[in-house]
C-alpha cells in the first residue's frame, strides 16, 4: 500500500509570463527546487525555463513555499485587525485607475460587483478580453446574498476604522491588443507599499469622472501620468471617453440584478454617471 505525507506549507502562487531577474528578483529567485511550475516551456537538457514562451498558454503559473521570499513574515498572521482592505481587479480595457480610494458605499458597490477581465489563455475558449462580474469576487461559492457579505464587510470597516482601496493590475495606455501594456509588478508593489506605510492616505486626490472614484495625483515609485488613465491613454481622447462610458454601462447593467436586494446606501453609489 502506498503511503502519502501531507505537508502543510504556506504556498504563494502567481502567473509567471515575462518573469525575469531584472523585473522581479525576489520571485525569480524563489522559483527553485521545491517550487512548482505549470504550463511553462523549458529546455529539456538544461531545464532552463523560457518565461516569455506562451505557445502552450498565456496562463503560465508558478507556486513556491512562502519562506522562499527573503523578507517574508512567518507565520503569515497578525494579532491585530487589518488597517487596509484591498480589492484587486484586472481591467483589460485600460480605463480604470491603477489605485482608487473607496468610501464605505463604494466599498460595498465594488465588492458586490466583483469586476475583472478574462484574458486570452486563462480559460478554454477565451481568445479575447472579456468583461466578467463575480459578486464578492467569488460568486460560485456564496451561500447568502452578496449584499449580506457586503454589509458585514462595511460594518467591520467602520468598526475597526480601516481604509478601503481598489487596485487595478490590468492594462494602461489602451486595451490589451491595442497597444496597452500590463501594469508592471514593480508599480503595483509600490502602490501596495504606499498603502501599507500610510503615505498614500496623505497625498492629494482628484476625481475620476463617470465612475466617481478618488484617485491620487502622486504615489511614491509610480509615474504620475499612470495614476490617471486619461493622461496615460495612447490614443484619441474621444476613444478613451467612449471606452469609459461603455465599461460604466456594463457595470450598471450588471448591478440591475441586485436592485431587489441591494442596500439603500449602495443604490446611491450607482451614481456612475453616463451622460
Amino acid at each position: 500500500m502506498q503511503k502519502y505525507i501531507l505537508l502543510e506549507v504556506p504556498i504563494s502562487q502567481l502567473q509567471c509570463v515575462g518573469l525575469s531577474q531584472e523585473s522581479d528578483p525576489e520571485i525569480f529567485d524563489a522559483v527553485r527546487f521545491g517550487a512548482v511550475l505549470e504550463n511553462v516551456v523549458f529546455h529539456p537538457d538544461s531545464r532552463v525555463v523560457d518565461y516569455n514562451d506562451t505557445t502552450l498558454t498565456q496562463n503560465t503559473r508558478c507556486a513556491y513555499p512562502i519562506e522562499y521570499i527573503t523578507n517574508v513574515k512567518v507565520p503569515c498572521i497578525t494579532e491585530s485587525h487589518p488597517t487596509n482592505i484591498i480589492f484587486l481587479t484586472c481591467d483589460a480595457r485600460g480605463v480604470l485607475p491603477l489605485i482608487s480610494k473607496l468610501d464605505t458605499n463604494q466599498l460595498m458597490y465594488y465588492f458586490i460587483t466583483g469586476y475583472t477581465s478574462k484574458v486570452a489563455g486563462t480559460e478554454a475558449g477565451v481568445d479575447r478580453p472579456e468583461v466578467t462580474f463575480s459578486a464578492c469576487f467569488g460568486q460560485p461559492f456564496l451561500v447568502l446574498r452578496p449584499t449580506v457579505y457586503a454589509s458585514m464587510l462595511a460594518n467591520k470597516i467602520v468598526k475597526h476604522q480601516a481604509k478601503a482601496w481598489l487596485v487595478n493590475t490590468g492594462w494602461t495606455g489602451n486595451s490589451v491588443g491595442k497597444g496597452g501594456k500590463r501594469c508592471p509588478l514593480e508599480h503595483t508593489r509600490a502602490i501596495l507599499n504606499a498603502i501599507h506605510d500610510g503615505s498614500l492616505a496623505s497625498v492629494e486626490y482628484e476625481n475620476f469622472p463617470v465612475f466617481n472614484l478618488s484617485i491620487p495625483v502622486s504615489c511614491p515609485g509610480v509615474p504620475t501620468e499612470l495614476l490617471n488613465p486619461a493622461k496615460s491613454w495612447q490614443g484619441r481622447a474621444t476613444e478613451f471617453q467612449t471606452e469609459v462610458v461603455e465599461l460604466a454601462r456594463l457595470f450598471k447593467e450588471n448591478f440591475v440584478k441586485f436592485h431587489d436586494q441591494s442596500l439603500p446606501e449602495v443604490e446611491v453609489q450607482t451614481a456612475i454617471e453616463i451622460s
